[in-house]
C-alpha cells in the first residue's frame, strides 16, 4: 500500500482538526502539526485555509457514503432505510459523546457569511444529501410507508434541516434526548 501524499495527510488531518475545533479555532500550524508535514507544504497544496475547508467538506461527504448506502438498500423497506439511516447517524454522534456535532452543520453557523467559497460547497453538499434521502422517501412513497400529500424533496430537506437543529441540541445538552424526540416526531408523525 503507497504512503499517503502530503496533500492527503493535509486533507485528512485538517477532516480531524476542523471537526474537532472549528475553522476558526484551528490553525494551518496546527493542521500541519497533525499532518506530520511542515508547515510551508500546506500552501503547495492549498491555496488557503479556505481552500482546505471547502475540501474538507467533500470528504466529509465522501466519507458517509457508506452510511447513506443504507437509503438505496432494497433488502429492507423504504422507512426502514430511512430509520436506520438516522439511527446510524444518532449512535456515531453518541459513541463521539456529543462532542463535535455534524461537520456541515458546524461550518454551516461558523462561515455562511465569512466564506462564499465554502458556502458554496456546503450548499452543495446539502442538496446531495437531500437528494439521497428524497429518493428513500420516493420508495417510501410507492410503498405506501411515507404520506404522498407532501412532495418528497420537501420532507427530506425538512428531515435534514431538523436533524441538523436535532443535532445541535444534542450537542449542546450532551444527551440523546434531542434526537429521540426527532425520531419519535418524524416517524410517527411528520412521515405518516
Amino acid at each position: 500500500m503507497p504512503r499517503p501524499s502530503a496533500r492527503e495527510k493535509l486533507l485528512s488531518a485538517g477532516l480531524d482538526t476542523l471537526h474537532r475545533r472549528g475553522f476558526n479555532g484551528s490553525g494551518v500550524q496546527e493542521i500541519t502539526d497533525a499532518a506530520g508535514v511542515p508547515k510551508g507544504s500546506f500552501y503547495n497544496h492549498f491555496e488557503s485555509k479556505e481552500a482546505l475547508g471547502a475540501e474538507v467538506i467533500d470528504r466529509c461527504f465522501q466519507t458517509t457514503s457508506a452510511r447513506r448506502a443504507i437509503l438505496s438498500d432494497e433488502s429492507l423497506s423504504p422507512l426502514e432505510r430511512l430509520r436506520r439511516y438516522f439511527d446510524g447517524l444518532a449512535a456515531a454522534l453518541e459513541a463521539a459523546e456529543f462532542a463535535y456535532g455534524c461537520l456541515l452543520g458546524n461550518f454551516s453557523a461558523e462561515l455562511a457569511d465569512q466564506s462564499r467559497l465554502v458556502r458554496d460547497r456546503l450548499s452543495s453538499v446539502f442538496a446531495a444529501w437531500t437528494r439521497a434521502i428524497e429518493g428513500c422517501i420516493r420508495d417510501a412513497q410507492r410503498a405506501g410507508e411515507v404520506r404522498k400529500d407532501m412532495d418528497a424533496a420537501t420532507l427530506a430537506a425538512f428531515l435534514i434541516n431538523a436533524w441538523e437543529g436535532a443535532v445541535l441540541r444534542a450537542r449542546v445538552e450532551k444527551h440523546a434526548a434531542p434526537l429521540e424526540q426527532f425520531n419519535e416526531v418524524v416517524f410517527s408523525k411528520i412521515l405518516r
